[in-house]
């Protein structure tokens, strides 16, 4: 059995033994920098790690936070909570440790190659008691695990039996395959009516300067501006990025990373951060001036620039993130299906969490 290590910086395993784990993963050594070194508040960072003399067979990384379990609420029971916890502010909150990463497509732990699914799952399972033990020694009264895709489930299915976790369902990921040679061919795939709006909704492009940008000096106060007036809007709120998340990820991650930029007579309206390898691009995060983008349909008009730039650069998969689902099925994306688990250390508190699950539930298209 390999030796499991909890490491509290990437600076201890290194690019290269990283890496050689995520073969394929564009969220690699380089993006999980960024975040480590983004100051991103309410959050320290941790790294499972596993070795057999002396070099990496497994990774994965983790973190602990001060959790809400209120946090994928919307709407009403929202409202009802978050007047609650205006006078009991610690109500609703867990002190939680989480594998994966809060600013991560997925939970994906990451192998040596030669490694058998068998060893796999095997490893898997010592990390996970490890991290347990481990979150208990740091005061953690939750464990949890976040977002595994449905096809890794099986490979997880050990260490979750061992962990004792409750599930529920996580938000999807949206994708779209370019499997198609032209923007013609790919609207041709949508609906009349959808096609028909589409072509409305572009006319207004006409009037938006779009530039490509790696570096984000000269912007960084205006795109800070709509990152906190679009994280505002929305329902759902976790973690809040810096402008050292941006500037860190065009930095760590140069050649595989950059920035498009929405100007209409000189003012920057949107901002879309991307990541990318030589066959996925992933859209990391899409802020927008909401009253003057809308007139200008630029959520529509980004989501043509990228397909633009996956056609012209040979990229097969469009990665569009973990919300908006009702535009993104209507743009011809498919959902691949999340599940996280969690574990209360008090086994009262976890019947109650079971319950609530459903409630709970982080997956829009389940709700």
């Amino acid at each position: 059995m390999p030796d499991i290590i909890i490491l509290q910086t990437l600076r201890d395993v290194g690019s290269l033994s990283w890496n050689k784990c995520f073969l394929g993963e564009v969220e690699n050594y380089e993006y999980l920098s960024a975040i480590e070194e983004a100051g991103i508040k309410g959050f320290s960072w941790s790294y499972v790690t596993a070795w057999e003399h002396g070099v990496l067979v497994a990774a994965m990384p983790g973190f602990i936070t001060d959790y809400a379990l209120d946090t994928t609420l919307q709407g009403t029971c929202k409202k009802i909570t978050s007047s609650i916890s205006s006078a009991f502010p610690n109500l609703f909150k867990l002190k939680m440790a989480c594998l994966g990463s809060p600013c991560t497509e997925a939970g994906i732990a990451g192998f040596r190659p030669q490694l058998k699914m068998t060893d796999k799952r095997m490893v898997l399972r010592a990390m996970a008691l490890e991290f347990e033990r481990f979150a208990r020694a740091q005061g953690c009264s939750l464990i949890s695990v976040k977002d595994i895709p449905e096809p890794l489930q099986a490979l997880w299915e050990p260490a979750i039996q061992a962990l004792k976790c409750a599930s529920l369902p996580g938000p999807p990921t949206a994708y779209l395959d370019i499997d198609f040679a032209s923007i013609e061919d790919y609207m041709a795939r949508l609906s009349s009516a959808t096609r028909k709006d589409m072509r409305r909704k572009l006319k207004a492009a006409e009037a938006v300067e779009i530039r490509t940008a790696h570096s984000l000096d000269d912007v960084l106060p205006q795109l800070m501006a709509l990152y906190h007036d679009t994280r505002n809007r929305s329902g759902w709120q976790f973690e809040e990025l810096t402008a050292d998340y941006f500037r860190g990820v065009l930095a760590n991650m140069q050649g595989n990373s950059f920035c498009t930029l929405y100007y209409v007579q000189g003012q920057l309206l949107a901002a879309n951060l991307l990541v990318r390898d030589a066959t996925t691009l992933i859209d990391k995060f899409f802020c927008m001036n909401y009253e003057a983008g809308r007139k200008y349909n630029l959520y529509f008009l980004s989501w043509f620039t990228n397909i633009r730039f996956c056609l012209e650069h040979g990229v097969m998969r469009y990665q569009s993130g973990q919300a908006h689902y009702e535009n993104k099925l209507r743009l011809g994306s498919k959902l691949t299906r999340n599940q996280m688990y969690f574990k209360h250390r008090n086994v009262f508190a976890q019947g109650v969490l079971r319950l609530a699950a459903p409630v709970l539930s982080a997956d829009e298209t389940v709700k």
